[in-house]
């Protein structure tokens, strides 16, 4: 697990200097070494936190004749057996590190082979000097961040944004079309970053770079193609599965621990890798704790377990620097535990196992049609859903004029086509989680400047066509798999982890348990009795049944709590008080949004939270960047004594 960086241009004189300042910025990903390599056309760069190989894995790593050089961040799970493959096809390793395996691999299988092969989490890029072209790859899911601009033929490409702002005659410009969006959708969800000519690199591609043109190209998505197994079957594939999943994902040189909180997702896992250490947290106000369900579990299975509460007063103090690690603003509360809970794990192991990508691969979120817990709506409506499809969309649209009524939003759901009205995480239907923005208020408190036509269901149209033959479920999950998962859950897992330079797993994201997950019968994911059904059962082979049935519950953040604290109203309402906010946003109209909230019920917070999160990230990056760098570009205390002490090699 590291962070890599690499420039290709022929015309820019000092690349030694440029790939340094890249490396500097993101030493957090790997402070345990760096390294890079220079010529006239291109420089890589890249910084190691060391989890294999803890002496031999440097990088770059080159092959027999130094003719190819590799740069990678993530793991390759699987790279034993195809180590061994290589090795007995004449290839000479180097090292023990999975990284190599990539690169005699490309020789060996070329990239389209090779990807076939690997399952794994990465962003890597390989100069090969032979044809002189650059190559690389995004993982399956976009597990790992890779960004690129290509501009004038020069390629930059690094595993985050802020190490391009450190490029010599780099452009620093904000995206204007970006913020309508993400105040719609708490994160941003378009190809093109936050910053104008930056664009994230698609999941399941790899690309080469050749006389300063890119060719992109796709190696892997997500097929929906029924299996015949019966339900008993399905259960037993699936603990059969995520076993030998977990299994790989336990390899490592450093100490694995695993993250627990009272839900399905971390406790399956964790009950089949039985880690030495757990890691939980929760809120100081009690109403928010699940680290005393999480310590039941560990204390029945002997687990050492490690819980902390989460500080209001520092988390606010904090939440700047959390920003400045997304790269981009994302409005997800869940950032918020997340950074104190990869803070406290790094105190004890360098890896650990997360729960990530359940809901999206096995249907848990309740906008997939369980929006109500009326039995004789759900069989009723289960009913409808017998109907001809043009018969169930004219219904769904006469439902949809009707005035409200208890099991409306269920039945409009389940019979609707999800192109029409899906919105992923944008609109919660519990009315005590209120919307963020719709695309007329977005645009009514922006600056003609930010306006435009987006639209959150809009943005999923390309999408939709691609599985337009599915049932409604899995076109559901399909979009949340290449937005939500993509562009805000895997964005937090990642930056927030690697801001504690501790590197952070996901066995539900493998290859292999996706495959077997999109397979599974839509009538074994979501039915009358609740979602992720198939997973709940299955995970009853090795945990309690209360466990296994309790209710999607999140990460939850009191953030409606604190905005109605004066301290914290005081200081939102100082940041949207600022000069630069009026070039921006209608200052008295987020003003009065701020004043209503706390006075009123709470019910605008996430909107604030997502104004409130913009505006603080475009301080750090647009206001005042020089002074951002000087107070966050480094590694975390808890990371620095480590390293003083030498446990961290």
């Amino acid at each position: 697990m590291c962070g890599i960086c690499a420039i290709v241009d022929p015309k820019l004189k000092d690349k030694d200097h440029a790939i340094q300042s890249m490396m500097d910025t993101i030493k957090h990903r790997g402070p345990s070494s760096d390294g890079k390599f220079v010529n006239d056309e291109v420089a890589l760069g890249f910084r190691r936190l060391s989890i294999i190989d803890l002496r031999g894995g440097a990088q770059p790593i080159w092959n027999e004749d130094h003719s190819r050089a590799i740069i990678f961040n993530g793991e390759i799970y699987n790279f034993k057996p195809l180590r061994k493959e290589l090795i007995e096809k004449g290839h000479t390793f180097s090292t023990k590190a999975d990284t190599e395996v990539l690169l005699h691999g490309y020789e060996e299988w070329g990239m389209d082979g090779l990807l076939k092969r690997v399952r794994g989490m990465f962003g890597f890029a390989i100069w090969d000097d032979n044809n002189k072209t650059l190559y690389g790859a995004r993982d399956f899911f976009g597990i790992k961040p890779l960004y690129y601009s290509d501009h004038d033929g020069q390629l930059i490409l690094g595993s985050e944004l802020k190490s391009f702002l450190a490029v010599p005659g780099f452009k620093k410009e904000l995206n204007t079309r970006a913020v309508k969006p993400y105040l719609m959708n708490q994160y941003n969800d378009l190809k093109e970053t936050f910053f104008k000519g930056v664009y994230r690199f698609p999941a399941g591609h790899w690309f080469e770079y050749k006389d300063g043109k890119m060719n992109i190209h796709k190696y892997w998505d997500a097929e929906y193609i029924e299996n015949s197994l019966s339900f008993e079957e399905t259960l037993d594939k699936i603990n059969e599965d995520l076993k030998e999943t977990v299994d790989l994902y336990r390899n490592a040189d450093v100490p694995v621990g695993a993250f627990l909180s009272e839900g399905i997702d971390s406790s399956y896992l964790t009950s089949l890798l039985q880690p030495e250490d757990v890691f939980s947290v929760s809120f100081d106000d009690s109403t928010y704790n699940e680290a005393s369900k999480a310590k039941a579990l560990s204390d029945l299975n002997g687990w050492k377990f490690f819980a902390d509460k989460v500080d209001a007063d520092e988390a606010m103090r904090d939440f700047p620097e959390m920003q400045y690690h997304m790269d981009e603003p994302d409005a997800n509360p869940s950032i918020i535990p997340l950074w104190y809970l990869c803070k406290l794990a790094r105190k004890h192991v360098t890896v650990a196992l997360s729960g990530e990508g359940a809901d999206e691969l096995f249907a848990g979120y309740v906008n997939y049609g369980m929006h109500t817990h009326n039995n004789v709506i759900k069989v009723f409506t289960a009913g409808l859903k017998k109907l001809p499809k043009g018969a169930r969309v004219k219904l769904a649209h006469g439902i949809k004029k009707m005035p409200n009524f208890p099991g409306k939003v269920h039945m409009y759901t389940n019979l609707a086509k999800p192109s029409e009205f899906y919105v992923g995480q944008s609109v919660i239907y519990d009315m005590d989680y209120p919307t963020i923005f719709s695309s007329k208020d977005a645009n009514g408190i922006l600056k003609e400047k930010y306006q435009n036509d987006l639209t959150v269901n809009g943005n999923y149209q390309e999408d939709f066509k691609k599985v337009e033959n599915l049932d409604s479920v899995k076109q559901m999950q399909y979009i949340d798999l290449h937005h939500f998962m993509l562009n805000d859950i895997e964005q937090k897992a990642d930056k927030i982890s690697m801001a504690h330079s501790l590197e952070l797993r996901v066995p539900y994201l493998d290859k292999k348990i996706a495959e077997l997950a999109n397979s599974i019968p839509t009538k074994y994911l979501v039915n009358r009795h609740d979602t992720k059904y198939a997973l709940r059962k299955a995970s009853e082979k090795v945990l309690p049944k209360e466990w296994a049935q309790r209710p999607k519950l999140g990460f939850p953040t009191p953030i409606k709590q604190w905005l109605k604290e004066p301290r914290f109203y005081k200081q939102v309402r100082e940041v949207f008080s600022e000069d630069f906010v009026n070039e921006i946003f209608d200052q008295e109209k987020i003003l009065k949004l701020l004043d209503d909230n706390y006075k009123g019920d709470g019910s605008a917070r996430r909107q604030i939270w997502a104004i409130y999160t913009f505006l603080v990230w475009y301080k750090l990056f647009f206001v005042d960047y020089d002074n951002t760098v000087k107070k966050y570009q480094h590694v975390q205390p808890e990371v620095a004594s480590l390293i003083a002490s030498g446990k961290l090699v």
